[in-house]
């Protein structure tokens, strides 16, 4: 149990979004037609996380050395 909470943590650690689509992309693949369908669905993902407001917070909280605090925006 104490490692399943600590895996808990480590994945509530990172932005809604990204585990939001992280979760959808990979359930969408196990059906994929193919390598190239999936690679261009996990491009597209990251593509849009990458126009959120929490990835700017996530680059923030990097150069800042400091846990990022997500606003799932």
């Amino acid at each position: 149990m104490p490692r399943a909470v600590e895996t808990a943590e480590l994945i509530c650690a990172n932005s809604p979004f990204g585990v939001r689509m992280t979760k959808q992309v990979l359930w969408q693949n196990i059906d994929a037609s193919g390598l190239d369908a999936a690679i261009a669905l996990e491009n597209r993902t990251q593509i849009l996380a990458s126009l959120t407001e929490d990835a700017d917070e996530a680059v923030r909280a990097f150069m800042e050395k400091r846990p990022a605090h997500f606003q799932d925006k």
